[in-house]
């Protein structure tokens, strides 16, 4: 099993940033790619951004393109999710998720393992 926790979320005013960070532990062979995905009450939860075992590969939700930067560290084994000009629909709690698989995914059914969340709040 793979286990993932998230930190870094909080508070931030619009047009402010955030970064995130998704640590790995556990038998963290069988991770590959990761993702970040979010979710508002009420509503499904959605893509935001993937990033290839390697790092050389990445995917945005057009939502979230030139304003979000996800990145790795495999030998700290944490990805990360750099958000600038926070919005106030960028609200949510942000979910780590890992696949096996090395290459991108941006399907929920991709991915094996997931986080327990972190919740980001911007305010308007």
């Amino acid at each position: 099993q793979v286990q993932l926790v998230e930190s870094g979320g909080g508070l931030v005013q619009a047009g402010g940033s955030l970064t995130l960070s998704c640590a790995a532990s556990g038998r963290t062979i069988n991770s590959g790619a990761q993702g970040w995905f979010r979710q508002v009450p009420g509503k499904e939860r959605e893509f935001v951004a993937t990033i290839s075992w390697s790092g050389s590969s990445t995917y945005y939700a057009d939502s979230v393109k030139g304003r979000f930067t996800i990145s790795r560290d495999n030998v700290q084994k944490k990805v990360y999710l750099q958000m600038n000009s926070l919005k106030f629909e960028d609200t949510a709690v942000y979910y780590c998720a890992a696949r096996k698989a090395l290459g991108v995914g941006i399907l929920q059914s991709e991915y094996d393992y997931w986080g327990q969340g972190t919740v980001v709040t911007v305010s308007s």
